[in-house]
């Protein structure tokens, strides 16, 4: 075996190169300590990466992401590695909708302080008759009135359950709730979680007006934030060790980590350790008196959510939105990247993402079969494509997503400090109080970072 490394300043050993792995580690260096981020995968990314397909020349996000104006630790973050100026924020926020019919209506916010402003943004929603944007409006009302007085009752709840208890009408849920219930929380109504899904409301919603502010990328993932947090965590003297993967965390005889052991025999030892992978490979990793605990025993109750991402390159361009949501389709948004990224204006051909959420149904089909149904999707529902050839198609799964958002998850996702005392947990999956998104993830990072400096300090 052989000898732990060391350096002559606190060490903190990073599991993971993901959202919240980078976000930890940039917050460690800003104060001055020592991090070693290591990545099994060759490249950084974890479960939000971006690569380049040479058959499209063209780069491919493996998965769609927005980010919003309430997603305060992910805005920060970016910010401090220099990647603020690759957002593009909307003026107002507007999230488009098409019906089978081939009818457009937006949600848009109005230029008012918040909540007046999705008051009134809900109030023109034209996919809805009137009197049912009164019973949505009543419906959010309750909610979040509920959310205060009988937050353990809704914790129990499932979407579908709360819609029922709200009273809202098929044609509310259809057009407004489920699109975006399943799209923040990754999960069908029936099985997901009510708590989470006001909780996503009240932050961005019904909160300040620049909270519901939609910002996306103008570059692929791995540009966005991969690179620039290397470059950050490397100019602040951190490692960064893709290719590498763990397979134990060592402990000493006080009942501490000592460090990680990789697959190659190599040990880095490191006075604290932040896992930011998901807990089915935290799992793998953990001694087994450990994994027995009351406190980790947990993690094997935890289930994932999968979600389906196809792209699509075409012929031509078949639609101006930077991205729209499908009502009643299988796919249920579609990301135009000839909108969404910059330097992309003189093309003629288009890129399209389409993402199919809570995807339990569907993630065993064929990539072939999968793709047609995006087609189909797509011709039904954006009649200017039905003339377009497609030129060329990815279908990528991710079987193991996200962590389910079930009701019973709520007593089940630990927390980032854990029984020892220079053991922190990180990643979408830990008690944030958030779904499994980008802001869980880096707040989440963020959070271990400031435990792991408060156990240095000590």
């Amino acid at each position: 075996m052989r000898s732990p490394t060391r350096s002559d300043r606190p060490e903190v050993a990073i599991i993971g190169g993901g959202f919240a792995g980078l976000s930890a580690a940039v917050e460690l260096s800003r104060h001055g300590i020592g991090v070693t981020v290591v990545e099994q995968k060759p490249e950084l990314g974890g479960r939000a990466y971006s690569f380049f397909d040479d058959k499209a020349q063209d780069t491919v996000d493996n998965g769609q992401h927005l980010i919003m104006g309430c997603y305060r630790h992910t805005l920060a973050f970016l910010d401090a590695i220099g990647a603020s100026k690759q957002l593009t924020f909307q003026d107002d926020m507007t999230v488009e909708m098409v019906a089978p019919d081939g009818s457009r209506a937006a949600l848009r916010a109005a230029r008012l302080p918040g909540p007046a402003h999705m008051v009134a943004g809900v109030l023109r929603y034209r996919h809805l008759a009137p009197r049912d944007r009164i019973r949505l409006l009543l419906g959010g009302a309750r909610m979040l009135a509920m959310q205060r007085l009988a937050r353990a009752q809704m914790e129990r709840m499932t979407v579908a359950e709360l819609m029922d208890w709200l009273g809202q009408p098929a044609a509310v849920r259809r057009a407004f709730w489920y699109p975006l219930a399943i799209a923040a929380l990754n999960e069908e109504p029936q099985r997901a979680s009510a708590a989470l899904l006001c909780e996503v409301l009240r932050r961005a919603f019904f909160s300040r007006r620049r909270d519901s502010a939609i910002a996306y990328a103008a570059v692929g993932l791995s540009e966005l934030y991969c690179e620039p947090s290397r470059s950050y965590i490397e100019r602040h003297g951190g490692r960064i060790m893709t290719h590498s993967a763990v397979t134990a965390l060592e402990m000493d005889g006080a009942g501490r980590v000592a460090g990680v052991r990789l697959s190659n025999g190599q040990v880095l030892a490191a006075d604290c350790v932040i896992s930011a992978v998901p807990w089915m490979a935290l799992v793998r990793i953990l001694p087994a008196q450990l994994l027995d605990s009351p406190f980790f025993s947990r993690l094997r109750r935890l289930s994932s959510s999968p979600i389906i991402c196809v792209h699509l390159w075409l012929d031509r361009q078949v639609i101006d939105a930077p991205f729209v949501g499908f009502i009643d389709t299988t796919t249920q948004w579609l990301f135009n990247k000839e909108a969404l990224w910059s330097g992309r204006e003189n093309r003629k051909l288009a890129h399209l993402s389409f993402v199919i959420s809570g995807a339990r149904s569907l993630v065993e089909l064929s990539t072939q079969q999968l793709a047609a149904q995006v087609q189909e999707d797509l011709k039904k529902m954006v009649p200017e494509a039905r003339a377009a050839k497609i030129l060329r198609a990815i279908v990528i799964k991710e079987k193991q997503a996200t962590l389910a958002p079930l009701p019973e998850t709520f007593a089940l996702r630990p927390t980032v400090s854990t029984p020892l005392e220079n053991l922190f947990l990180a990643g979408d999956w830990v008690a944030t109080g958030l779904p499994a998104t980008i802001e869980s993830a880096v707040a989440s990072g963020y959070e271990a970072a400031r435990a792991a400096l408060t156990r240095l300090r000590a």
